[in-house]
């Protein structure tokens, strides 16, 4: 600011956490600077109110947030940033049935949204919809293969359905990417949660912010 050898997926949830975005502090001062609403474009008011809703989001002020975020998709409706940003607050108040809807739509203005693939992918594997969940990461692997949070993920996901050897190549590559994590099937280990990279949210951040 978007475990465990033939143990169940659910038994990991707490242990996945979201990719969030965060508001470049140059960004918000440069919104913040400019005046004159009135004169400004759809893309200037757009980009101002995402600016406000990084910044709230990030101090904690979910729902002024989450406002600046809907009148930023009044002036630009098709701006994945603000979905997916509605879909972290939604998953952050437990309410994964709409922060799913908003990643995908996220994800249908941009299919290869990285962020939005990791988040829905969480999100699916919560709801006990494990095949979706794998081909998720799947995706999202095809974008970053060094992701090792993805290949942890995955491996516990393909374990879950019986799928060992797989799941157990997964983790080894996982490990091998990002020592400190470790296999929550090894004796006596105990199963870190892989880190997401931050995101940044500024309208022209890449597609893999």
């Amino acid at each position: 600011m978007p475990a465990i050898a033939a143990r169940p997926v659910a038994s990991t949830r707490h242990r996945l956490r979201p990719r969030l975005h965060v508001a470049s502090v140059a960004l918000l001062v440069a919104a913040l600077a400019l005046s004159g609403c009135a004169s400004k474009s759809e893309a200037e008011l757009a980009s101002d109110a995402l600016a406000a809703g990084l910044a709230a989001h990030k101090a904690g002020k979910v729902d002024e947030a989450a406002g600046d975020f809907r009148e930023c998709l009044k002036h630009d409706p098709r701006n994945k940033f603000c979905f997916f940003n509605l879909g972290v607050i939604a998953q952050g108040q437990n309410n994964p049935a709409e922060a799913e809807n908003d990643y995908r739509i996220a994800l249908g203005i941009d299919p290869n949204f990285s962020s939005a693939i990791w988040n829905l992918a969480l999100v699916r594997a919560g709801a006990g919809a494990t095949a979706e969940a794998i081909d998720l990461w799947r995706h999202y692997l095809r974008l970053d293969a060094s992701a090792a949070g993805a290949h942890w993920n995955l491996a516990l996901l393909l374990r879950a359905a019986g799928n060992q050897a797989e799941g157990d190549a997964e983790m080894t590559r996982a490990l091998q990417l990002d020592p400190s994590l470790a296999d929550p099937a090894s004796p006596g280990a105990s199963a870190p949660s892989p880190s997401g990279s931050v995101a940044a949210g500024s309208p022209g951040a890449s597609a893999s912010p």
